[in-house]
């Protein structure tokens, strides 16, 4: 019975009793100066890092866009196989609508004229079909030095060896491109479109160009500077083709206090202009342009078409006050000063300011808990377990 009444008083102290933190003021300029350096440290990292620069006080949101290109510019080409010629936007851009992309003919291979016949391949004799053409086993004279398969195909067969030096489509770094941008921001109901008349004044804002200077929201580019603003030369890029990437970025404050949100652009080529590490160096493709002729016999004019693709990405995160991150990151930040405060970091300074200083020197209220036991700090101890430990066996005095 007396043991069950124990038990009970045991489980009623265990569960009322109330503890409080026990605190020692330690009378060191060292172990000061490292606490408030310590200190220092939290507040500095919760405002300037979390606060200042990752925004922790904003609830954020990702882009969602949309894109349309429209680009506009003529030039003209002089060549054996298509004479003069005059080339407007439904010449050179292929194809007239691209998903977030579009693509800018500059160089071409022309290969006129062929019909479904039989032909000298190109290349040296070997009876076995090679996989690209349907081979008919029969060796004839493709030259007067040199047999070759006979083939059936779209004869006469493309050349694709004798690449003009110089781009044909030169004039093609004057074209210029509007670029419409449509993002939303579905979170904070924020919506933009980058167009025309974005600016109020549509007049204006026709006859502008991309500078990133003078006019860094203009959505009108002209390619030779966007070629030039991802440290390449049109002229060159133009022969062989290649990949750019227009970067549009649309991380925005969306905080009434933080200003206007709009577009930065930047640009970067995409593809290896290496020969050495590419297998096919450049970007190409083919297409035909089909005719038939007054005896209803079919003929086309294949072209092998070098050129620059430019490749819109749109990205961006924006962010905006919120009282739940708020709370979350403040409620942090209160956790690190609690914790710096109720554990210092035990340094080389701390150790030798408690061995080296008397108890006399170490400020708390003692009380002792133990009968008829005489107590004493250990001096040693007491910055890790803040605890006094008795002289008589299995006795504990606390600090209050």
């Amino acid at each position: 019975m007396c043991q069950d009444r124990g038990c009970c008083h045991s489980c009623l102290h265990y569960v009322l009793d109330y503890e409080t933190p026990k605190t020692l003021v330690i009378q060191s300029k060292a172990v000061g100066f490292v606490f408030r350096f310590t200190q220092l440290l939290v507040i500095l990292y919760v405002v300037g890092y979390v606060c200042v620069v990752q925004k922790g006080y904003q609830e954020t949101d990702s882009v969602i866009s949309t894109v349309t290109t429209k680009v506009k510019g003529f030039a003209y080409s002089n060549t054996s196989d298509l004479e003069h010629r005059f080339w407007d936007v439904a010449d050179y851009v292929i194809p007239p609508q691209g998903d977030h992309s579009f693509f800018v003919l500059t160089n071409i291979i022309v290969t006129p004229n062929q019909t479904q016949s039989r032909c000298p391949e190109v290349s040296y004799c070997d009876p076995r079909s090679n996989g690209r053409l349907s081979t008919l086993g029969l060796c004839v004279n493709y030259s007067d030095t040199q047999q070759t398969c006979e083939v059936l195909s779209w004869c006469p067969l493309e050349i694709d060896t004798n690449l003009p030096k110089h781009a044909m489509l030169a004039a093609a770094e004057n074209f210029t491109v509007l670029i419409k941008n449509s993002v939303t921001y579905p979170k904070f109901k924020f919506h933009r479109l980058v167009s025309p008349n974005m600016r109020g004044i549509r007049g204006r804002c026709m006859r502008c160009e991309f500078n990133r200077i003078t006019d860094p929201d203009c959505p009108i580019f002209r390619l030779k500077h966007i070629v030039s603003e991802a440290g390449e030369d049109f002229q060159s890029m133009a022969v062989k083709g290649g990949v750019l990437g227009i970067l549009i970025d649309w991380s925005c404050d969306l905080d009434w206090w933080a200003g206007k949100c709009y577009p930065k652009y930047s640009f970067q080529r995409l593809d290896n202009k290496n020969p050495n590490n590419s297998v096919a160096p450049g970007y190409n493709f083919r297409f035909a342009r089909y005719y038939k002729t007054p005896d209803g016999e079919e003929t086309r004019t294949l072209i092998k078409g070098y050129g620059i693709r430019f490749d819109v990405i749109v990205f961006g995160t924006a962010g905006k006050f919120g009282i739940v991150p708020t709370i979350v990151n403040l409620g942090a930040a209160l956790s690190f000063l609690s914790l710096v405060n109720s554990f210092p970091i035990p340094t080389p300074l701390q150790w030798g300011a408690v061995m080296h200083r008397g108890a006399s020197k170490i400020k708390t209220k003692k009380k002792a808990i133990a009968n008829d036991c005489a107590c004493v700090p250990n001096r040693i101890l007491i910055l890790f377990t803040f605890s006094m430990y008795c002289s008589c066996p299995h006795k504990v005095c606390s600090l209050v």
